[in-house]
């Protein structure tokens, strides 16, 4: 089972380097409504909830997608994001990651790459995902695209980007937080 999981996660992470190139529209725009959600999350290997609406209350939300975790773009995307988390804290914005792929292992993933810095969720079904109008097909699997969006304590969509590649996800988060903070402090 452990050689089946690990074949599956290079399987994605390999289709999914491929369409890298292939950047998309968010569904969901900036100026609409975040959809509200509640799911169960993971920070630093302990499970926890995570309601968007209390998170909210504590200032902006940076809400990422990923498709799967372990596989090598959501591995970089979590490094980065772990890495960027205490300038996230600094303008008083929390990170949460979301993921519809192998959620059985989002306590771990939040521990090992997310380096216990910021939350991972379980979107099991892709229930979330469909919320947002955020889903891939992968294998007869629906999963959660690579999508960023950072929502204003309002729940107004200030940035909505979607992009295989995770490159770009947390500069265009951070400055997002960082003009909705200017107008705000």
């Amino acid at each position: 089972m452990k050689n089946f999981a690990r074949g599956f996660a290079l399987a994605l992470g390999g289709s999914l380097a491929l369409m890298a190139a292939m950047p998309a529209a968010a569904a969901l725009q900036v100026g609409e409504k975040a959809p509200d959600f509640t799911l169960k999350a993971a920070l630093g290997g302990k499970e926890m909830p995570f309601s968007l609406k209390q998170a909210l209350k504590k200032g902006p939300v940076v809400l990422y997608f990923f498709p799967a975790a372990f596989t090598p773009g959501c591995t970089i995307e979590a490094h980065s994001f772990a890495e960027a988390t205490d300038s996230f804290n600094k303008l008083h914005a929390t990170v949460i990651g979301v993921t519809a792929g192998n959620i059985d292992r989002v306590a771990e993933f939040s521990k090992v790459e997310c380096r216990d810095k910021f939350a991972v969720a379980a979107d099991p079904d892709a229930k979330i995902a469909a919320v947002y109008k955020n889903q891939i097909q992968f294998g007869g699997k629906t999963l959660s695209d690579r999508t960023s969006y950072v929502i204003a304590p309002d729940g107004k969509i200030l940035l909505a980007y979607t992009d295989r590649n995770p490159e770009q996800h947390i500069t265009k988060s951070l400055e997002a937080v960082k003009a909705w903070r200017a107008k705000h402090s």
